[in-house]
């Protein structure tokens, strides 16, 4: 293209201008090839003639369209230079507000000034993985691309951070560590990452200062290495510093500081631990007042001494350490304040000995006061024959005493930064590094000394190794594409560095003149001018004889000489340093000494003579570190730096101080372009410039300009060929593009170009539509104004119809209201009278009604009273003669009982009555046999007497009652008459009374009218005040109607308040649990670590075999339930006595836990003894006589057996508990040893309590034994008595002989239970004794400690006693605590068992209630006919399996191990789950809590075994959260509670557990069942996330609607690898079907489907909407669109799947209403506030992100303005919006099992034969 094509009218240029340095300008007349006059027109209006020069003919930079502008790449600009550059930069930062821009591969980061939400974890986790060009620029990019390089290249990495001061240098390092420490964290627990980030608040304490430009300005330069192993994890850290600036410890300009350590001391200062530092404010000292203000606004340096003090801790540093390092900076601070005072002569000086300064410093280092202050006055001078003691100068003197305090600050500097390494330092074998370099920037002020001097030495050097970094990049991109590649001109900064380094140069003739004795700064100065006069890089000035020019890469700069040497040399007297060598303080010895010289002896005294002559000794020399000069290391540590850096893969992070003011957002274009020109980013712009910078892909290329294409010329198939074939047509000159490989490349303003042509491609297209479209609007236009014309006319017409028609409606209306009205006024009168005469009629036949009811009441309650006087009368008499027949009963059988007693008595006291028992049971059963003769006997005598007695007592009943009939009659008449009387005067006197009333109501009544009419007047009145009121009242009521209706919507709230407190509570439990199983995942695979680097010989136990259940779950009541005893114990003696330490008061608890279980034991004891007593006097009744109540005692001996074993089963329990506490406590405290003897006598009483309990079982065991064998005895007695009884006469021999055999077999078997038990006793009594005699001596330890405590307590102060006695006291009442809160759970327990053995037993009277009807008359035969009922109706239980123990294994294995989902898919769903209950309920019937114990803690175990085994299998997972939760379904639904009973059946009802509540475990399957969802979630989101990005945001699903752009270099990032999938909205739902297919194969709740689709459509709302906001190329119109379309989609298939109720929607809502911002008008205010209501579900910070982000595609659209984000930021900033910018993609739902019974009936359940469960049994 031609000059007259491109500087035409209306273009747009840059032109220089003195303040902005660059002006955007506007051509308005063509410009011509040789004009010499550019006519433009300014932004203000204001027009300019712009001249160009002849000879050289220079036009101004053309600028960039405005599509262009704001972009993230500046190589992505179609014209590269200066003022493209600048402006591009100052429009991202001001409007924008984006700090970080990508410059090729240097990330400009402009410094804000302002504290900005970028640096969270959430971006840090945004950025992660992702490709260097995918999301906006970010120091954090930068931080991913090196480690992502690191990993796959394995080769080492930098990156160069670099700037002026106040630049953000310090800041952007520290955030890259940050990243790399959350990205990289170190795999084992010793929080490597954490001592990394520690690092920083001590290097900026000691390291940092506030000067003029910044605030923490980092006055020294450092390299930190990060260590990384072969897993790419953190092991370690090596930090190299660079030139600190010494001479700011004595001196600092006006508004500035001194080291921050030193004010934040100083503030610290009153802490009691440093009153020794004899510290006050930092005002009071030299060294720290210089600058004039020691505060920094928003700065707490006591709080910055805090945290440094906690890094120090944190490194490992020990406390006496810090102590004498504070001394060390306080003793800086002492020296400063030394006064030294000149004498009279001038040439020699002295110190007080009086000053406490001087005092102080000497007490701080521990060196010898009179030496010190001898020394600091003068100096020693050795020559090769004598040695002088000279006087110094007060100016010598000060000069000595400032560089002993520079050089010791420096000594402590570098003792640190090596403590820090040590710190940091790993064993392990480093696998690669990547280093990160903070130093400081080119530097350029009005006086520049020897520190800028070095300063911008190293910058020289790395802007070489910059130069031919990017020069190498340049060079293989252009390779890699087939390009041909050609040299490019770059500035070489090489003569300069040789200048500087090179042999002669500037530091070698520093070095030399440091050598002279008498060499000067002038001396110096003029051997560079003599040397290197003749030097393009160095003049010298003209008005100056002592400084020099060097010509750096970036500016001239201007050194003054003054002071080079002396800095240079960096002197400090031997005589200073051998005082500080000899300190008694180790530390400060070990300042100074080097490890090769000893420490010298301090012989020298202040009373030394000034000429001492020298005893021939040679002069020592001095150290080789004090001879070397500061240049001379600085070149040989950069050096060693280039090496490392050359030898790594270096990123560039370049700096940018906006302003001097540090203003926030602020942009100062001149220092701006100093900067750019300093750093680097413009040579980068000139390489790329000279090349082809603008790079298109083929299908970027082709989406872009497709419109430029006729139809014909596209090629599909070949959109290269399509390329080309464009180019060649549009573009003439072939030397402005390059096909490559891959890619197009173009010249610089080839884009520019064919944004122009398809800008008016655009144009004409648009003309072309609105004419079109204008037309079609006329046309619609006309045809309305017709339409509604002639609907004006039809309804004119109707109206005027319709009016008529409602005339004749209303004459007729009229004719029939006064018809009607006329009947109604006639019908009224008529029905008045009639309601007259029916009133009149109703009240005088109610008075007569009323008289007679009257009259016969009267003669009904006569009645009445006489009934129940002669019922009372009759009661009476017949219960006193009642009384005294039971009275003479009683008397007489107390009578016959006592004597029938006392003969019995004398009878068992005999010893015929023992033989008698001895003999045979034949004498007792005819005893008993007369008994029952002779008591059916007298039971027929006492019948017969009875009736007789009944037949004379009706006899004399019946003659009583007639009696009592006739004497009634005759008394009846005489009463009546009397009584008639009475009630005749009783009416008459009512009826005068009735008159006198009558009349006195008529006169009340007229009185009472005429007060009634003067009221209705008032009333009236009232009525019309009322009526006012009733209208104020309304209106009232609909204000209170707001009011509650504003009151309902706050409760509202409040109750979503609430459920939203609830959900974040269950949140944190389930969040907790999450962290409690990673932790535990985490403890296993340390666990195989240590198992695989260890080797032992034979067999190891594997610790997962053991029981886990403990630690599955939050809850401690678990193990009660599950906890082994026998292996919790092994776990405790396993652990060793190291770990099992406990403190004081958890054993003072342990032994009163014991206690109490003793104590328990003595009781459970006594109670089966009594038991043992009730089952022999039981048997002895049974055996003398006939109890008709044996049922009765048989069920409370089955009670009472059951209570035993209740609470048998509690005490183990309570044990089980007991071990369990102390597992944990042991495992807890693992790092004390003083409790090593409590231990063992606690473990002592658990293994005894332990034994005991085996002791109470074996004794329960027997007790049933003896009920059996009762129950045994009496079943052959039954026969004999009601079958044989007649014969029994003849047989009696017989008899005798059988009876006889079976009584000797029963004494032999009491005699064998009484021996065992007394053994028993006595086992029991002596583990007793042994078990005091252990709490003998525990006791007496206690006493013993606590006598010790006692006194070590009286030796304490008071404030600590009373402190140590309250500490105490809260501990013991915390344990009290515990105890109760535990006896009340125990309680709550045993409430809970008793009320449901109540309910069984309940049941059981009910059903024996209900048989009694059928009781035959053989009272024996009916009994067994009973047992025999209850035999069958066991053998008719259904729905269980039964196993035997040793198969426990298999059954897991084949169910749970070897189980695979596709075996069960075509049977029941969640059949494994069914199986176990039915094995559960098996174990339950049974009363076998160990084999329920057992086979519920496999099953868990195994479950988790499987899915660690494939935890990242989709399937698997989702089978086994079915069966889980199926499982705990089954256990609440048959568990007997009521609240899981009311959906069952009848059926389902009876097989409800019996024996055994397993509450506990349904918490522990409720835990395990979150578990497994979590792991869902994490595989499914694992699955799906690498396809969100590309299918929501990249991917075309409406094609050809979204543009594309130009990237520039970051889309050629070297991280991304080629032909990488891409994914679509359909894949995304193919992967959603499947998942969905999967549960529901599965037989998952769809409850808990809707739960994981909602946290899968979160996860997919929140990457997206992160992406969005992270990323300038898709925050656009199309993009919005695009959005809303694959929203449309995914609410599609909700609602095809029936989830639209699971509330997925509403967690997409801010992806929505993202999209929705990106299509909505930006403009006017209008605009703001529909915006403001629209986006309810963004933060204000999301949606001003998305503002500044969006990006026109094309010409047509505007950007939006800086002004209309202002005003949605004012409108919107009342809202309470989190400071987040980002959503948390990883937050976790609360996930909620609701109770889904099952309708399936367990007997019906069918299991296949590929199962392989053979061995079960259905029961």
């Amino acid at each position: 293209m031609s000059v007259n094509e491109l500087y035409t009218k209306y273009t747009r240029v840059w032109i220089p201008d003195p303040e902005e340095v660059w002006k955007a300008a506007e051509i308005i007349k063509d410009y011509k090839e040789g004009d010499p006059i550019l006519h433009l027109k300014l932004e203000d209006e204001s027009t300019i003639e712009y001249a160009i020069n002849p000879k050289t003919n220079q036009l101004p930079f053309l600028r960039n369209p405005d599509i262009l502008v704001g972009e993230n790449d500046l190589t992505a600009l179609s014209y590269l230079h200066e003022p493209a550059v600048l402006h591009n930069l100052k429009v991202r930062f001001l409007e924008s507000n984006h700090i970080y821009t990508y410059c090729g591969i240097v990330l400009v980061a402009i410094n804000p000034y302002e504290q900005m939400s970028i640096y969270g974890e959430d971006v840090i986790y945004a950025y992660s993985g992702q490709n260097m060009g995918d999301m906006d620029p970010h120091i954090f990019a930068v931080a991913e691309e090196a480690y992502k390089q690191m990993a796959r290249d394995e080769k080492n990495q930098s990156i160069i951070v670099s700037g002026e001061s106040g630049a953000g240098k310090t800041v952007s390092a520290k955030y890259a560590m940050r990243y790399f420490a959350t990205v990289g964290g170190s795999a084992s627990e010793t929080n490597v990452e954490e001592k990394v980030l520690a690092s920083s608040p001590i290097m900026e304490a000691i390291g940092n200062a506030k000067t003029t430009r910044n605030d923490n300005s980092s006055r020294f330069g450092k390299y930190i290495e990060i260590g990384f192993d072969r897993h790419f994890h953190i092991i370690g850290a090596n930090m190299r510093t660079y030139l600190l600036e010494k001479s700011r410890v004595v001196f600092q300009a006006e508004e500035e500081r001194n080291y921050h350590i030193f004010y934040q001391l100083c503030a610290s200062a009153k802490l009691p631990e440093f009153k020794d530092l004899a510290l006050n404010s930092a005002e009071d000292f030299f060294y720290t007042t210089q600058g004039g203000n020691i505060y920094i606004d928003g700065v707490d340096d006591a709080e910055d001494f805090e945290k440094t003090r906690h890094a120090f801790t944190l490194l490992g540093v020990k406390e006496a350490h810090q102590i004498s390092i504070f001394k060390i900076i306080a003793s800086i601070l002492h020296l400063g304040n030394v006064e030294v005072r000149a004498e009279r002569d001038g040439d020699s000086c002295s110190i007080s000995k009086e000053d406490d300064h001087l005092n102080h410093f000497c007490e701080l280092l521990g060196v010898e006061h009179d030496q010190m202050e001898h020394w600091l006055c003068h100096r020693k001078l050795v020559t090769t024959a004598e040695t002088y003691v000279k006087t110094m100068s007060m100016q010598q003197a000060v000069n000595a005493r400032n560089a002993l305090a520079k050089h010791i600050y420096a000594q402590l500097f570098k003792w640190i930064v090596e403590h820090i390494n040590k710190a940091l330092h790993t064993t392990s074998k480093q696998h690669s590094f990547i280093g990160v370099l903070d130093i400081y920037g080119f530097e350029t002020f009005e006086f520049n000394s020897f520190e800028q001097f070095c300063i911008n030495y190293a910058n020289e050097k790395l802007q070489q190794q910059f130069n031919s970094h990017v020069f190498k990049l340049e060079q293989e991109e252009y390779m890699k594409e087939q390009i041909p590649w050609t040299l490019i001109d770059f500035c070489d900064n090489q003569p300069c560095i040789d200048l500087i380094e090179a042999k002669l140069g500037v530091l070698d003739l520093l070095d030399e003149e440091c050598k002279v004795p008498k060499g000067t700064d002038q001396n110096w100065a003029q051997k560079l001018y003599d040397r290197h006069s003749n030097s393009l890089h160095f003049q010298k000035p003209r008005m100056s004889n002592t400084s020099f020019i060097i010509i750096h890469f970036a500016d001239k700069v201007e050194y003054q000489c003054d002071g080079f040497l002396e800095k240079n040399r960096d002197t400090v007297y031997e005589e200073h340093i051998s005082i500080l060598k000899a300190s008694k303080f180790q530390l400060v010895a070990d300042l100074f000494h080097d490890g090769k010289d000893p420490v010298p002896a301090t012989s020298t005294t202040k009373t030394s003579k000034i000429n001492v002559r020298s005893a021939k000794q040679i002069p020592k020399a001095p150290n080789k570190d004090h001879r070397k000069t500061v240049g001379h290391q600085f070149r040989n540590s950069l050096s060693l730096l280039m090496e490392t850096l050359n030898a790594t893969t270096p990123h560039y992070v370049r700096c940018i101080k906006p302003n001097d003011e540090k203003l926030s957002f602020s942009f100062d274009p001149s220092r701006a372009v100093q900067q750019l020109r300093a750093c680097g980013v413009l040579e980068t712009i000139r390489i790329s410039a000279a090349g082809y910078p603008s790079r298109w892909t083929y299908p970027d290329f082709f989406n872009r300009y497709r419109v430029l294409m006729k139809k014909k010329e596209i090629v599909l198939s070949d959109k290269k060929l399509t390329c080309k074939n464009l180019l060649e047509n549009l573009v003439k000159d072939p030397d402005k593009f390059q096909f490559g490989r891959t890619k197009i490349f173009f010249r610089a303003g080839q884009v520019a170009y064919l944004e122009k042509l398809r800008a008016d491609k655009f144009r004409f297209a648009c003309i072309m539509i609105q004419k079109s479209v204008r037309g079609w609007l006329q046309k619609v236009k006309y045809r309305k104004i017709k339409k509604a014309a002639m609907t004006m006319q039809r309804y004119g017409r109707g109206y005027l119809a319709r009016r008529l028609a409602d005339q004749l409606r209303k004459t007729r209306a009229a004719i029939v209201f006064q018809k009607q009205y006329r009947m109604l006024r006639v019908r009224r009168a008529y029905l008045k009278i009639r309601n007259a005469t029916i009133t009149i009629q109703a009240y005088a036949r109610g008075m007569f009604v009323r008289q007679l009811y009257h009259e016969f009441l009267l003669h009904h309650k006569a009645m009445v009273i006489q009934k129940y006087a002669r019922g009372w009368m009759e009661r009476k008499k017949f219960k006193r003669a009642r009384n005294a027949a039971v009275v003479i009963q009683c008397s007489y059988r107390r009578l016959q009982a006592r004597r029938e007693l006392k003969q019995r008595k004398i009878e068992a006291r005999s010893a015929e009555h023992f033989k008698k028992l001895n003999v045979g049971m034949e004498n007792k059963i005819v005893q008993l046999q007369r008994k029952v003769d002779e008591q059916s006997k007298e039971y027929k005598s006492l019948n017969e007497q009875l009736s007789v007695a009944n037949t004379a007592y009706s006899v004399e009943v019946e003659k009583m009652r007639k009696e009592l009939e006739q004497y009634r009659g005759k008394k009846g008449e005489g009463n009546q008459i009397s009584s008639l009387q009475e009630e005749v005067q009783r009416l008459q006197t009512k009826l005068n009374k009735a008159q006198a009333e009558k009349k006195q109501l008529e006169d009340i009544y007229y009185t009472e009218k005429e007060d009634l009419l003067k009221r209705l007047a008032d009333l009236e009145e009232e009525n019309a005040l009322l009526k006012h009121d009733k209208e104020e009242m309304n209106q009232r009521i609909l204000s209170q109607s707001k009011d509650s209706e504003d009151q309902v919507t706050s409760k509202t709230l409040k109750e979503s308040q609430q459920k939203a407190e609830l959900d974040d509570e269950r949140a944190r439990y389930q969040n907790l649990l999450k962290e409690y199983s990673r932790l535990e995942q985490r403890y296993d695979n340390l666990q195989e670590e240590t198992s695989l680097s260890r080797f032992h010989l034979g067999h190891r136990r594997n610790p997962s075999n053991q029981s886990s259940l403990g630690s599955d779950s939050n809850y401690p009541s678990i193990t009660s339930e599950i906890g082994d005893t026998e292996d919790t114990l092994q776990q405790v003696e396993d652990m060793g006595m190291e770990k099992a330490a406990m403190d004081i008061t958890v054993f003072l608890k342990l032994q009163k836990r014991v206690r109490d279980l003793e104590q328990e034991r003595r009781r459970q004891q006594i109670d089966l003894e009594k038991m043992e007593e009730l089952a022999k006097r039981k048997g002895n009744e049974d055996k003398n006589t006939a109890d008709p109540d044996h049922d009765t005692d048989s069920a409370y001996n089955s009670l009472k057996r059951q209570e035993l074993e209740s609470e048998n089963k509690k005490l183990k329990n309570d044990l089980n508990e007991l071990r369990k506490a102390i597992v944990d406590r042991a495992t807890q405290n693992n790092s004390s040893n003083e409790l090593q003897d409590s231990y063992n006598v606690l473990l002592n009483q658990l293994k005894s309590a332990n034994e005991e309990l085996d002791v109470r079982k074996e004794e329960v065991l027997n007790l049933r034994t003896q009920i059996v064998s009762c129950s045994q005895q009496k079943e052959p007695i039954t026969p004999i008595e009601t079958k044989k009884m007649p014969d029994w006469s003849n047989s009696n021999k017989h008899m005798n002989r059988d009876d006889a055999i079976e009584a000797y077999q029963g004494i032999c078997e009491t005699n064998k239970l009484l021996e065992a038990q007394l053994q028993s006793q006595s086992r029991q009594y002596e583990d007793e004794m042994e078990a005091l005699r252990t709490q003998i001596e525990v006791f007496r330890d206690e006493i013993e400690r606590k006598q010790e405590l006692l006194s070590q307590t009286l030796q304490l102060s008071p404030e600590a006693q009373v402190e140590y006695s309250v500490q105490q006291e809260i501990t013991r009442l915390t344990n009290e605590n515990l105890d109760l809160k535990e006896m009340v759970e125990k309680l709550q327990k045993n409430e809970k068992k008793l009320k449901r053995q109540l309910k069984i037993y309940m049941k059981k009277v009910h059903e024996l209630e209900a048989a009694e009807p059928a009781v035959q008359p053989e009272r024996r035969r009916h009994e067994l006919t009973r047992q025999a009922t209850v035999q069958r109706k066991e053998k008719d239980f259904e729905g269980m399996l039964e196993y035997y123990k040793e198969d426990e294994n298999l059954l897991v294995k084949n169910l749970v191990t070897d189980m695979k989902p596709q075996v069960v898919s075509a049977t029941v769903p969640c059949l494994p789950a069914y199986i176990l209950f039915m094995c559960i309920r098996h174990a339950d019937y049974m009363n076998d809590d160990q084999k329920v114990h057992s086979l519920l803690t496999s099953t868990i175990n195994a479950i988790k075994k499987v899915l660690k085994k494939h935890n990242d299998d989709i399937e698997m997972t989702s089978f086994w959260l079915a069966n889980t939760s199926r499982l705990l379904h089954c256990l609440k639904q048959y568990s007997g509670d009521e609240a899981f009973m009311t959906q069952n059946t009848a059926k389902q009802n009876e097989h409800c557990l019996k024996n055994f509540d397993l509450a506990e475990y349904r918490q522990v399957l409720s835990d395990l069942s979150i578990q497994i969802y979590q792991q869902l979630i994490k595989v499914a989101e694992g699955i799906l996330q690498p396809m969100i990005v590309s299918a929501m945001l990249e991917n075309e699903s409406i094609p050809s609607l979204s543009g594309v752009k130009p990237m520039g270099y970051r889309k050629r990032s070297s991280s991304m690898v080629d032909g990488e999938n891409s994914y679509s909205l359909e894949a995304v739902i193919r992967q959603l079907n499947a998942f969905h297919a999967t549960m529901c194969d599965h037989g998952l709740d769809p409850e808990i489907i809707q739960q994981v689709f909602k946290q899968l459509f979160y996860m997919i709302s929140a990457v997206t909407l992160n992406n969005l906001l992270l990323r300038k190329d898709v925050c656009s119109w199309s993009t919005g669109m695009q959005l809303r379309y694959n929203i449309s989609q995914l609410e599609e298939w909700l609602r095809g799947k029936n989830l639209q109720q699971s509330g997925a929607v509403g967690t997409m809502e801010p992806l929505i209403q993202a999209a929705q911002l990106l299509q909505v008008k930006k403009k006017t205010t209008e605009d703001a506030r529909a915006i403001c209501s629209l986006c309810t579900s963004l933060s204000t910070q999301q949606i001003v992100k998305i503002l500044n982000l969006y990006t026109p595609l094309n010409e047509f659209e505007e950007r939006v303005t800086v002004s209309f984000i202002r005003n949605i930021q004012g409108q919107l900033q009342g809202r309470n919006d989190p400071q987040q910018l980002l959503l948390d993609f990883k937050h976790t739902f609360p996930v909620l099992f609701p109770y889904t019974p099952s309708a399936l009936s367990l007997e019906t359940l069918h299991i296949p034969a590929s199962l392989n469960l053979d061995f079960l049994t259905r029961v």
